[in-house]
């Protein structure tokens, strides 16, 4: 039940273990303006923290559309300099990042897709050099859902609004590890535990590739740069502070070489992207790169999404995660990415993250590049993974080593 007592746990866990507020350190949150109440929550909850000062970066997904109806091309391509400067100041001050997500996934489906795509490259493009500050961990981020009435009509259209807007809160609580009789913060130090486990087993075996299979046809393998190091569970920054950046997670990352993906892949799952829904989709890759590709639903913005720039069409994640994940076996259908991601093996085109390197967060951008990891202005994540996924660990021998039978690690 979305009760006052969750949304304050829920706040707790985001601020002192998804961001992890230090004493001193700007908070900045970013949120819509629907979510006014857990935001007061947040910022209260950062400055008993110690936090120097709280920030708070509105939207409203109704006043967006506005925009895109309204505002011409040209208008829409010239990002102000004033929104760089200010999130080149909260980097400069070393600020944890903490953002809400709780829009109508398909809350955009009206909307100009040309004049979305103009202005999500241009500020992509104009913010780029900012990126670094959190693809790097330099600072603590952490990205939560919250449930609105919008989203939950989305999600269960068949249900009366308030019963449906309860049942997504419960959904979100319960992949969020909170619930009312137990401490979410410790709940999260055990499952984070599990994850690193789970990445340091798959480091281990030094792997040169994955290869995937599927019943819904995928076939595609994905070699791993040299020195790859596998991720799950928190983070750390340089300064040594501690962090979840994404809440919930169920997934261990890694990193692809740029060039070395080749086969097809098929989504199993629709990928809500800039307010619009992209449904039954693949891709085919050759030598690292998306050189064909399909869509039943949104393929205009697929298209769009894939040539935002040059790293657009090539990987800079793959993930593993196991079909019996809590969020998979929900049942539920999220359209969302940070939720429907963690209900299966999936893997981003786009930026990747350097911590996936040995020594890669200390690299300039030439010698990352010069290791195969891949570079872009975005990163968007898709799901791949299904009840019945394999994947073998390809050594450099060519032996195979499996590591997902039916869904899950078979360790």
């Amino acid at each position: 039940m979305i009760t006052e007592e969750m949304m304050k746990k829920m706040a707790r866990l985001a601020v002192r273990r998804g961001v992890n507020v230090q004493k001193g350190q700007p908070f900045v949150m970013r949120a819509s303006t629907r979510d006014a109440a857990f935001v007061q929550m947040c910022v209260k909850e950062a400055y008993e923290a110690g936090a120097s000062y709280a920030d708070v970066e509105w939207n409203n997904q109704e006043i967006t559309k506005l925009k895109y109806q309204y505002q011409d091309q040209k208008t829409l391509q010239n990002i102000p300099q004033d929104a760089y400067d200010r999130a080149a100041r909260h980097n400069h001050d070393k600020a944890c990042f903490l953002s809400v997500l709780s829009d109508a996934p398909d809350g955009m489906k009206d909307a100009d897709p040309e004049k979305i795509n103009i202005y999500q490259t241009a500020y992509a493009k104009k913010m780029k050099d900012l990126q670094k500050y959190m693809m790097n961990n330099e600072g603590q981020w952490c990205v939560i859902g919250l449930p609105s009435k919008a989203w939950a009509h989305t999600v269960f259209p068949q249900l009366p609004i308030e019963e449906a807007y309860e049942k997504l809160g419960d959904a979100i609580f319960m992949t969020s590890r909170v619930d009312e009789k137990s401490d979410p913060i410790e709940n999260w130090q055990k499952h984070d535990a599990e994850l690193i486990e789970h990445a340091k087993k798959m480091t281990s075996y030094h792997f040169k590739a994955l290869h995937f299979t599927s019943e819904l046809g995928t076939d595609l393998t994905v070699e791993l740069v040299q020195d790859h190091i596998w991720m799950g569970g928190g983070d750390t920054t340089p300064a040594g502070v501690y962090f979840d950046p994404n809440i919930p997670t169920e997934e261990i990352f890694c990193m692809p070489h740029r060039n070395g993906v080749d086969g097809r892949v098929y989504a199993s799952k629709p990928l809500s992207y800039g307010g619009k829904v992209i449904d039954h989709f693949w891709f085919e890759f050759q030598h690292g790169c998306v050189t064909d590709y399909g869509a039943d639903a949104e393929k205009e913005t697929l298209t769009k999404m894939l040539n935002c720039d040059e790293g657009s069409r090539h990987l800079g994640e793959v993930a593993l995660v196991p079909y019996d994940s809590p969020i998979s076996q929900s049942g539920i259908l999220f359209f969302n990415t940070l939720y429907d991601e963690n209900a299966a093996c999936h893997l981003a085109l786009g930026a990747c993250y350097p911590e996936n390197l040995k020594n890669g967060t200390s690299m300039s951008e030439e010698e990352l590049y010069a290791h195969g990891a891949n570079d872009s202005a975005q990163h968007v994540d898709f799901m791949f993974g299904t009840k019945e996924l394999k994947a073998d660990g390809i050594r450099d021998d060519g032996s195979a080593v499996p590591v997902f039978r039916h869904g899950n690690f078979v360790f």
